[in-house]
């Protein structure tokens, strides 16, 4: 439920959703990219400490999710972070040629909804600039 709400352009009321899902289910081997997917959310929302702590769960299950390396890398930034921004950001991008530019993010259906990208652009994309993701 609370992916769906996502997708549809809402992020209120998606955290518990998605906390209820691992609580039901914490030893799902695909538990990485509902982790991950808390994560983003928090940061969606400038909360910047859950959004650090939900990535990191996500990247100690799964350390191959090039997404969750992505917007731990904008997290680290927007805190001023640099060393452990940059580091996650050539991590997703050595992962998956997506993270080669802020306009190749973009390009993801994560933000087709106006909602959303209003939250990425005032959060993720300022925080993968900041990483040093270039532009184009």
């Amino acid at each position: 439920i609370g992916w769906c709400k996502f997708l549809t352009g809402s992020v209120d009321g998606v955290v518990p959703n998605f906390e209820q899902a691992i609580r039901l289910s914490p030893h799902e081997p695909g538990i990485a990219p509902w982790y991950g997917r808390l994560g983003v959310v928090h940061l969606l929302q400038s909360h910047l400490d859950e959004a650090i702590a939900s990535l990191e769960k996500a990247r100690s299950e799964n350390a191959r999710l090039p997404f969750v390396h992505a917007w731990l890398a904008a997290a680290f930034a927007l805190k001023g972070e640099d060393k452990r921004a940059h580091s996650e950001l050539a991590e997703a991008q050595q992962l998956s040629d997506a993270y080669a530019s802020v306009a190749s993010v973009k390009k993801s259906n994560w933000f087709a909804k106006p909602e959303i990208r209003a939250l990425a652009e005032a959060t993720y994309f300022v925080g993968l600039r900041k990483a040093g993701m270039p532009e184009q």
